[in-house]
Protein backbone atom coordinates (compact mmCIF):
# COMPACT_ATOMS: atom_id res chain seq x y z
CA UNK A 1 0.00 0.00 0.00
CA UNK A 2 2.61 2.25 0.66
CA UNK A 3 6.27 2.98 -0.74
CA UNK A 4 8.54 3.94 2.29
CA UNK A 5 11.71 5.94 1.75
CA UNK A 6 14.25 6.85 3.96
CA UNK A 7 17.02 8.94 2.94
CA UNK A 8 20.13 10.73 4.34
CA UNK A 9 18.50 9.57 8.00
CA UNK A 10 20.71 10.70 11.19
CA UNK A 11 19.95 10.02 14.80
CA UNK A 12 21.80 12.08 17.12
CA UNK A 13 21.78 11.48 21.09
CA UNK A 14 23.48 13.90 23.78
CA UNK A 15 26.66 12.72 25.07
CA UNK A 16 25.26 12.63 28.56
CA UNK A 17 24.41 9.39 29.96
CA UNK A 18 24.63 7.99 25.79
CA UNK A 19 24.88 4.91 25.43
CA UNK A 20 28.00 4.86 23.11
CA UNK A 21 28.66 0.99 22.24
CA UNK A 22 31.01 1.58 19.67
CA UNK A 23 29.23 4.45 18.05
CA UNK A 24 30.95 7.31 16.38
CA UNK A 25 30.91 10.68 18.90
CA UNK A 26 30.88 14.33 17.29
CA UNK A 27 30.74 17.35 18.96
CA UNK A 28 26.74 17.53 18.16
CA UNK A 29 26.37 14.42 20.56
CA UNK A 30 26.47 10.16 19.69
CA UNK A 31 25.71 9.21 16.25
CA UNK A 32 23.06 6.23 16.67
CA UNK A 33 22.37 6.35 13.14
CA UNK A 34 24.45 7.57 10.50
CA UNK A 35 23.19 7.99 6.52
CA UNK A 36 20.57 5.54 6.56
CA UNK A 37 19.17 5.41 2.92
CA UNK A 38 16.94 2.56 1.74
CA UNK A 39 13.89 2.28 -0.64
CA UNK A 40 11.29 -0.15 0.27
CA UNK A 41 8.51 -0.72 -2.29
CA UNK A 42 5.04 -1.32 -1.78
CA UNK A 43 4.05 -4.96 0.22
CA UNK A 44 7.69 -5.58 0.43
CA UNK A 45 9.02 -6.92 3.50
CA UNK A 46 12.06 -5.44 4.72
CA UNK A 47 14.15 -7.00 7.53
CA UNK A 48 16.49 -4.87 9.81
CA UNK A 49 19.12 -6.93 11.54
CA UNK A 50 22.36 -6.59 14.19
CA UNK A 51 24.05 -6.94 17.26
CA UNK A 52 22.40 -4.61 20.09
CA UNK A 53 23.10 -1.08 19.79
CA UNK A 54 23.37 -0.94 16.58
CA UNK A 55 20.54 2.15 15.52
CA UNK A 56 17.83 -0.58 14.23
CA UNK A 57 15.05 0.10 17.02
CA UNK A 58 16.16 3.78 16.50
CA UNK A 59 15.46 3.62 13.05
CA UNK A 60 12.19 1.69 13.08
CA UNK A 61 11.14 4.28 15.90
CA UNK A 62 11.88 7.45 13.55
CA UNK A 63 9.66 5.82 10.99
CA UNK A 64 7.01 5.41 13.62
CA UNK A 65 7.43 9.07 14.87
CA UNK A 66 8.35 7.96 18.47
CA UNK A 67 11.92 9.49 17.25
CA UNK A 68 12.87 12.96 15.93
CA UNK A 69 15.29 12.39 12.96
CA UNK A 70 17.64 14.90 13.25
CA UNK A 71 18.85 14.96 9.80
CA UNK A 72 17.20 13.50 5.96
CA UNK A 73 14.21 12.74 5.17
CA UNK A 74 11.56 10.14 5.71
CA UNK A 75 8.28 9.38 2.64
CA UNK A 76 5.68 7.19 3.36
CA UNK A 77 3.45 7.22 0.48
CA UNK A 78 5.73 10.09 -1.62
CA UNK A 79 4.75 11.77 1.30
CA UNK A 80 7.22 14.21 3.86
CA UNK A 81 6.84 12.42 7.59
CA UNK A 82 9.26 14.19 9.18
CA UNK A 83 6.91 16.51 10.91
CA UNK A 84 3.84 14.87 11.26
CA UNK A 85 2.18 12.85 14.17
CA UNK A 86 2.41 9.20 14.69
CA UNK A 87 -1.17 9.12 14.70
CA UNK A 88 -1.49 10.77 10.91
CA UNK A 89 1.18 8.64 9.66
CA UNK A 90 -1.43 5.61 8.94
CA UNK A 91 1.45 3.40 10.34
CA UNK A 92 0.89 0.36 13.04
CA UNK A 93 3.43 -0.75 15.08
CA UNK A 94 3.93 -4.15 16.97
CA UNK A 95 5.96 -3.89 20.57
CA UNK A 96 8.13 -6.27 21.52
CA UNK A 97 6.46 -6.93 25.09
CA UNK A 98 3.14 -6.49 23.48
CA UNK A 99 1.80 -3.54 25.26
CA UNK A 100 -1.92 -4.60 25.72
CA UNK A 101 -4.28 -2.77 28.18
CA UNK A 102 -4.65 -5.47 30.89
CA UNK A 103 -7.91 -4.10 31.70
CA UNK A 104 -9.56 -4.87 28.52
CA UNK A 105 -10.53 -7.95 26.77
CA UNK A 106 -8.72 -9.17 23.60
CA UNK A 107 -11.78 -7.85 21.75
CA UNK A 108 -11.56 -4.51 23.18
CA UNK A 109 -7.66 -4.33 22.99
CA UNK A 110 -8.59 -4.92 19.51
CA UNK A 111 -11.24 -2.62 18.87
CA UNK A 112 -9.35 0.18 20.57
CA UNK A 113 -7.57 1.65 17.68
CA UNK A 114 -10.99 1.93 15.46
CA UNK A 115 -12.44 3.71 18.08
CA UNK A 116 -9.95 6.06 18.23
CA UNK A 117 -11.08 6.96 14.72
CA UNK A 118 -14.51 6.93 15.96
CA UNK A 119 -15.49 4.37 13.41
CA UNK A 120 -19.53 2.70 13.25
CA UNK A 121 -19.89 -0.08 15.90
CA UNK A 122 -20.92 -2.68 13.36
CA UNK A 123 -17.70 -1.47 11.20
CA UNK A 124 -15.54 -2.13 14.39
CA UNK A 125 -16.78 -5.36 15.33
CA UNK A 126 -16.66 -6.98 11.18
CA UNK A 127 -12.97 -5.77 10.93
CA UNK A 128 -12.26 -7.47 14.66
CA UNK A 129 -13.72 -10.82 13.52
CA UNK A 130 -11.82 -10.37 10.38
CA UNK A 131 -8.84 -9.70 12.31
CA UNK A 132 -9.01 -12.27 14.84
CA UNK A 133 -10.18 -14.83 12.51
CA UNK A 134 -7.06 -14.39 10.09
CA UNK A 135 -4.93 -14.95 13.73
CA UNK A 136 -6.98 -17.70 15.37
CA UNK A 137 -7.80 -16.20 18.14
CA UNK A 138 -11.90 -15.93 17.73
CA UNK A 139 -11.89 -18.07 21.04
CA UNK A 140 -10.12 -15.53 22.97
CA UNK A 141 -11.86 -12.47 22.26
CA UNK A 142 -13.73 -12.28 25.65
CA UNK A 143 -10.31 -13.12 27.46
CA UNK A 144 -8.39 -10.58 29.05
CA UNK A 145 -4.57 -10.55 28.34
CA UNK A 146 -3.20 -12.35 31.88
CA UNK A 147 -5.55 -15.01 30.56
CA UNK A 148 -3.18 -15.80 27.27
CA UNK A 149 -0.13 -17.53 26.84
CA UNK A 150 2.92 -15.34 25.34
CA UNK A 151 2.25 -16.53 21.51
CA UNK A 152 -1.23 -16.00 22.37
CA UNK A 153 -0.50 -12.30 23.60
CA UNK A 154 1.61 -11.60 20.31
CA UNK A 155 -1.16 -12.45 18.15
CA UNK A 156 -3.91 -10.02 19.90
CA UNK A 157 -1.19 -7.50 19.30
CA UNK A 158 -0.38 -8.30 16.15
CA UNK A 159 -3.90 -8.41 15.46
CA UNK A 160 -4.73 -4.75 17.26
CA UNK A 161 -2.11 -3.35 14.83
CA UNK A 162 -3.57 -4.81 11.37
CA UNK A 163 -7.00 -4.56 12.11
CA UNK A 164 -7.15 -1.30 10.05
CA UNK A 165 -5.01 -2.02 7.62
CA UNK A 166 -2.53 0.32 8.01
CA UNK A 167 0.23 1.23 4.95
CA UNK A 168 2.90 0.21 7.42
CA UNK A 169 3.22 -2.35 9.68
CA UNK A 170 6.11 -1.99 11.88
CA UNK A 171 7.52 -4.78 14.09
CA UNK A 172 10.41 -4.29 16.87
CA UNK A 173 11.60 -7.96 17.66
CA UNK A 174 7.67 -9.04 18.28
CA UNK A 175 8.90 -12.99 18.72
CA UNK A 176 11.98 -12.28 21.37
CA UNK A 177 10.05 -13.11 24.38
CA UNK A 178 8.70 -16.42 22.91
CA UNK A 179 10.03 -19.45 23.68
CA UNK A 180 11.95 -21.40 20.64
CA UNK A 181 9.17 -23.51 19.82
CA UNK A 182 7.07 -20.44 19.88
CA UNK A 183 9.44 -18.60 17.72
CA UNK A 184 9.11 -20.77 15.37
CA UNK A 185 5.45 -20.88 14.63
CA UNK A 186 5.12 -17.39 14.81
CA UNK A 187 7.26 -16.85 12.24
CA UNK A 188 5.51 -19.02 10.08
CA UNK A 189 2.00 -16.60 11.02
CA UNK A 190 3.78 -13.75 10.18
CA UNK A 191 4.81 -15.07 6.56
CA UNK A 192 0.79 -16.14 6.11
CA UNK A 193 0.05 -13.00 7.19
CA UNK A 194 1.80 -11.00 5.28
CA UNK A 195 -0.09 -12.99 2.46
CA UNK A 196 -2.92 -11.64 3.21
CA UNK A 197 -2.03 -8.09 4.27
CA UNK A 198 -2.02 -5.56 1.79
CA UNK A 199 0.84 -3.62 3.98
CA UNK A 200 4.17 -2.46 3.83
CA UNK A 201 6.16 -4.33 6.56
CA UNK A 202 9.61 -3.03 8.59
CA UNK A 203 10.61 -5.90 10.85
CA UNK A 204 13.93 -5.41 13.56
CA UNK A 205 15.42 -8.42 14.84
CA UNK A 206 18.87 -9.48 16.09
CA UNK A 207 17.97 -12.99 15.75
CA UNK A 208 19.34 -14.24 11.91
CA UNK A 209 17.24 -16.99 11.48
CA UNK A 210 14.07 -14.43 11.80
CA UNK A 211 15.89 -12.20 9.19
CA UNK A 212 16.83 -15.19 6.67
CA UNK A 213 13.13 -16.44 6.85
CA UNK A 214 11.33 -13.57 6.80
CA UNK A 215 12.33 -10.69 4.87
CA UNK A 216 12.69 -10.04 1.00
CA UNK A 217 15.43 -7.72 1.66
CA UNK A 218 17.51 -7.71 4.37
CA UNK A 219 19.10 -4.95 5.82
CA UNK A 220 22.75 -5.74 8.28
CA UNK A 221 23.32 -3.02 10.65
CA UNK A 222 26.20 -2.21 12.82
CA UNK A 223 27.12 0.54 14.88
CA UNK A 224 24.45 2.95 13.17
CA UNK A 225 25.79 2.11 9.93
CA UNK A 226 24.40 -0.09 7.09
CA UNK A 227 26.96 -2.50 6.13
CA UNK A 228 24.99 -4.57 3.35
CA UNK A 229 21.22 -4.77 2.06
CA UNK A 230 20.31 -7.79 -0.09
CA UNK A 231 18.51 -11.16 -0.26
CA UNK A 232 19.03 -13.41 2.04
CA UNK A 233 20.54 -15.41 -0.59
CA UNK A 234 22.94 -12.68 -1.58
CA UNK A 235 24.29 -11.44 1.88
CA UNK A 236 24.65 -15.17 2.55
CA UNK A 237 26.14 -15.92 -0.58
CA UNK A 238 28.35 -12.85 -1.49
CA UNK A 239 28.71 -11.21 1.97
CA UNK A 240 31.16 -7.85 1.86
CA UNK A 241 33.11 -7.47 4.59
CA UNK A 242 34.22 -9.86 7.53
CA UNK A 243 31.08 -8.76 9.86
CA UNK A 244 28.58 -9.50 7.39
CA UNK A 245 30.53 -12.61 6.38
CA UNK A 246 30.68 -13.56 10.19
CA UNK A 247 27.02 -12.52 11.52
CA UNK A 248 25.04 -14.44 9.08
CA UNK A 249 24.86 -17.98 8.48
CA UNK A 250 24.23 -20.83 11.45
CA UNK A 251 26.65 -21.86 12.82
CA UNK A 252 29.29 -19.04 11.97
CA UNK A 253 31.75 -18.86 8.84
CA UNK A 254 35.18 -20.00 9.81
CA UNK A 255 38.79 -17.66 9.65
CA UNK A 256 41.95 -18.57 8.36
CA UNK A 257 45.11 -16.25 7.80
CA UNK A 258 46.58 -17.40 4.32
CA UNK A 259 47.42 -15.66 1.49
CA UNK A 260 46.09 -14.78 -2.25
CA UNK A 261 48.67 -16.44 -4.95
CA UNK A 262 48.00 -14.51 -8.26
CA UNK A 263 48.80 -16.59 -11.57
CA UNK A 264 48.05 -14.83 -14.66
CA UNK A 265 44.73 -14.87 -14.55
CA UNK A 266 43.88 -17.46 -12.17
CA UNK A 267 43.96 -17.32 -8.36
CA UNK A 268 44.43 -19.69 -5.04
CA UNK A 269 44.81 -19.40 -1.89
CA UNK A 270 47.13 -20.78 0.54
CA UNK A 271 46.20 -21.88 4.25
CA UNK A 272 48.68 -23.29 6.16
CA UNK A 273 49.80 -26.17 4.24
CA UNK A 274 47.12 -26.20 1.69
CA UNK A 275 46.58 -24.25 -1.59
CA UNK A 276 43.36 -24.10 -3.20
CA UNK A 277 42.87 -22.89 -6.33
CA UNK A 278 39.71 -20.50 -6.91
CA UNK A 279 36.89 -20.97 -9.25
CA UNK A 280 36.82 -19.65 -12.29
CA UNK A 281 33.90 -17.27 -11.19
CA UNK A 282 35.67 -16.25 -9.10
CA UNK A 283 39.24 -15.98 -10.35
CA UNK A 284 37.51 -13.64 -13.00
CA UNK A 285 35.50 -11.52 -10.58
CA UNK A 286 39.32 -10.27 -9.07
CA UNK A 287 41.47 -10.43 -11.71
CA UNK A 288 38.42 -7.89 -13.18
CA UNK A 289 39.65 -5.43 -10.17
CA UNK A 290 43.37 -6.60 -11.00
CA UNK A 291 43.51 -7.88 -7.35
CA UNK A 292 47.27 -7.83 -6.36
CA UNK A 293 48.86 -11.06 -4.18
CA UNK A 294 48.18 -10.37 -0.77
CA UNK A 295 47.71 -11.41 3.04
CA UNK A 296 44.27 -12.16 3.57
CA UNK A 297 41.57 -13.41 5.94
CA UNK A 298 40.07 -16.98 4.21
CA UNK A 299 36.07 -17.78 5.30
CA UNK A 300 34.63 -20.88 4.39
CA UNK A 301 31.13 -21.99 5.81
CA UNK A 302 31.03 -24.63 8.37
CA UNK A 303 28.85 -27.06 5.79
CA UNK A 304 31.94 -26.57 3.09
CA UNK A 305 34.35 -27.85 4.68
CA UNK A 306 35.37 -31.41 3.84
CA UNK A 307 37.84 -33.98 4.99
CA UNK A 308 39.07 -35.70 2.40
CA UNK A 309 41.75 -34.80 0.17
CA UNK A 310 45.38 -34.97 -0.84
CA UNK A 311 46.80 -35.46 3.09
CA UNK A 312 49.82 -33.03 1.80
CA UNK A 313 47.54 -30.32 0.60
CA UNK A 314 45.54 -30.47 3.91
CA UNK A 315 44.89 -28.35 7.09
CA UNK A 316 45.51 -29.82 10.34
CA UNK A 317 42.81 -29.73 13.20
CA UNK A 318 41.92 -30.67 16.90
CA UNK A 319 38.40 -31.92 17.31
CA UNK A 320 37.34 -30.70 21.09
CA UNK A 321 34.09 -31.27 20.93
CA UNK A 322 31.50 -33.80 18.38
CA UNK A 323 27.73 -32.98 18.50
CA UNK A 324 25.61 -35.42 16.87
CA UNK A 325 22.23 -33.11 15.51
CA UNK A 326 21.02 -36.62 13.33
CA UNK A 327 21.65 -36.00 10.17
CA UNK A 328 24.93 -34.20 10.97
CA UNK A 329 27.60 -34.31 13.06
CA UNK A 330 28.96 -30.87 14.18
CA UNK A 331 32.71 -30.47 15.17
CA UNK A 332 33.81 -28.07 16.93
CA UNK A 333 37.52 -28.30 16.11
CA UNK A 334 40.99 -25.87 16.94
CA UNK A 335 42.82 -25.07 13.46
CA UNK A 336 46.00 -23.11 13.02
CA UNK A 337 45.36 -21.68 16.78
CA UNK A 338 41.25 -20.67 15.71
CA UNK A 339 38.26 -22.03 16.99
CA UNK A 340 35.88 -23.09 14.37
CA UNK A 341 32.95 -25.98 13.34
CA UNK A 342 33.15 -28.56 10.53
CA UNK A 343 29.85 -30.00 9.69
CA UNK A 344 29.71 -33.71 8.35
CA UNK A 345 26.63 -35.47 6.74
CA UNK A 346 26.59 -38.68 8.97
CA UNK A 347 26.30 -40.70 5.69
CA UNK A 348 29.73 -39.94 4.92
CA UNK A 349 31.43 -41.24 7.60
CA UNK A 350 29.99 -44.43 8.00
CA UNK A 351 29.23 -44.98 11.54
CA UNK A 352 32.69 -42.90 12.46
CA UNK A 353 32.93 -41.48 15.62
CA UNK A 354 35.26 -38.69 16.67
CA UNK A 355 37.26 -38.87 20.11
CA UNK A 356 38.05 -35.79 22.14
CA UNK A 357 41.26 -34.44 21.06
CA UNK A 358 41.66 -36.50 17.81
CA UNK A 359 43.44 -34.94 15.02
CA UNK A 360 41.83 -34.87 11.55
CA UNK A 361 43.01 -33.06 8.38
CA UNK A 362 40.22 -30.98 6.21
CA UNK A 363 40.05 -28.85 3.00
CA UNK A 364 37.79 -26.84 1.20
CA UNK A 365 36.86 -26.28 -2.60
CA UNK A 366 37.69 -23.12 -4.29
CA UNK A 367 34.27 -22.38 -5.21
CA UNK A 368 32.98 -22.17 -1.90
CA UNK A 369 36.06 -19.77 -0.59
CA UNK A 370 35.58 -16.10 0.68
CA UNK A 371 38.29 -13.69 0.22
CA UNK A 372 38.93 -10.62 2.64
CA UNK A 373 41.52 -8.33 2.71
CA UNK A 374 43.05 -7.25 5.78
CA UNK A 375 40.49 -4.25 6.47
CA UNK A 376 37.64 -7.00 6.69
CA UNK A 377 36.46 -5.83 2.90
CA UNK A 378 35.24 -8.99 0.45
CA UNK A 379 37.57 -8.77 -2.36
CA UNK A 380 35.11 -10.12 -4.37
CA UNK A 381 32.07 -8.48 -3.92
CA UNK A 382 33.39 -5.38 -1.40
CA UNK A 383 33.50 -1.80 -2.68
Amino acid sequence: MAEVILKNIEKVYPNEGAKKHNLKVTDEGVLAVENFNLTIADHEFIVLVGPSGCGKSTTLRMVAGLEDITRGELYIDGKLMNDVEPKDRDIAMVFQNYALYPHMTVRQNMEFPLKLRKLPKEEIKQKVDEAAEKLGITEYLDRKPKALSGGQRQRVAIGRAIVRNPKVLLMDEPLSNLDAKLRNQMRTEIIKLRQVLNSTFLYVTHDQTEAMTLGDRIVIMKDGVIQQIGTPQQVYDSPVNLFVAGFIGVPQMNFYDGKLIKNGSSYSVKVDNATVELSADKSARLAAKNIAEQDITVGVRPEHIELKGDPAQMIKAKVDVSEMMGSQIYLHVNALGKDGIIIVPTLELGGKQFGLGEEISFTFPGSVVHVFDKDGKNLEYGE
